[in-house]
């Protein structure tokens, strides 16, 4: 063996044992999780239930952190970029890691770049319009933009290549109406600007703050997303019961991810911590709030096989539309 070869296989060791260090130790200090939106949306409400079983099971804080832009593939790459030493966990869904890659050419990440440790929750979408918009459900809504063509109506999604950006880019191409997208840095702002009548309506992720401004009359929830009705929003009619939409339905899960080069032990602990959160009472009841269903439990294999698939089916959707990177 020659002297550069020796080296090869001592720099190899010493980095093997420096990652079995880091696992057997992780965490030695508090965890950072990643929200790619602003304090205020479903994502961030999700993340302020699990931090604390988390870092009770984990013996640190889980410290949540705010990063709207970019569909939220700014987030994602501020993750990327860190130590894959497992401090930073990201807190992502089909939006930020698998569509802003193919959506946005200023986004650099590949899918590929992130594990699914575990997903935590599926969200019920729906339409939401402002307050005064004369339509009532979706098959209204529908038939309101074929008679705006010359002054388009105007829907917000939290960013070019998000999921609600792309479902509303599929309306368009089954129905052959024209709307106006106005793009946000995170469903918050989106909601505010919903009830205060900025832009006509948007698609988004039902959350206890869009239940509130609906309650005081301030926006309407004209239609949600799934193949039926949810459990937990019974009163609301799903799109494909309608004539214009018949069969569209979509969902989003949120799940918690690493860099792919995290340590194994790393994932595994984080794995485990996620799963004993998923089983706590008050965390199920907190989701539950937020119109969210606690994900079912997956092995690390079984995430694994659920990320490949979802990346097929929304690489697939998006060149269905032929969704061209802007």
């Amino acid at each position: 063996m020659t002297r550069f070869q020796r080296s090869l296989t001592l720099m190899a060791g010493l980095m093997l044992a420096a990652g079995a260090a880091i696992a057997q130790t992780w965490p030695a200090k508090p965890v950072n999780l990643m929200v790619p939106y602003p304090a205020g949306g479903p994502s961030d409400a999700i993340a302020r239930i699990f931090f604390n079983p988390l870092g009770k099971d984990l013996g640190q804080q889980v410290l949540v952190e705010n990063l709207g832009g970019v569909s939220g593939a700014l987030a994602a790459q501020k993750v990327l970029a860190a130590p894959a030493d497992g401090y930073y966990i990201f807190q992502g869904s089909p939006n930020e890691v698998i569509l802003s890659p193919l959506a946005n050419a200023a986004v650099k990440l590949k899918t590929e770049d992130f594990r699914l440790v575990h997903p935590v929750a599926d969200a019920v979408m729906v339409f939401v319009t402002r307050k005064d918009l004369p339509v009532n459900n979706v098959d209204e809504l529908i038939a309101l933009a074929r008679k705006s063509a010359d002054k388009p109506l105007t829907y917000g999604s939290v960013g070019i290549g998000s999921l609600y950006h792309l479902i509303l880019e599929n309306v368009q191409a089954q129905t052959g109406i024209k709307l106006a997208h106005v793009p946000y840095k995170g469903n918050a702002p989106l909601l505010q600007d919903v009830a205060g009548g900025q832009v006509d309506f948007a698609v988004l992720v039902y959350s206890a703050a869009m239940g509130a401004l609906a309650e005081q009359g301030r926006m309407k929830v004209i239609g949600q997303l799934g193949m039926q009705r949810s459990e937990l929003l019974k009163g609301v009619p799903a799109v494909s019961e309608g004539q214009a939409l018949k069969g569209f339905s979509y969902k989003i899960w949120t799940g918690f991810m690493v860099p792919r080069s995290t340590p194994e032990n790393v994932v595994v602990r984080l794995h485990d911590a996620i799963g004993k959160a998923l089983q706590d009472p008050a965390v199920r009841t907190q989701l539950a709030a937020q119109t969210q269903i606690p994900a079912a439990p997956m092995t690390l294999a079984e995430s694994a096989k659920f990320f490949e698939a979802e990346t097929a089916r929304y690489r697939a959707i998006a060149r269905q539309i032929n969704l061209q990177p802007q």
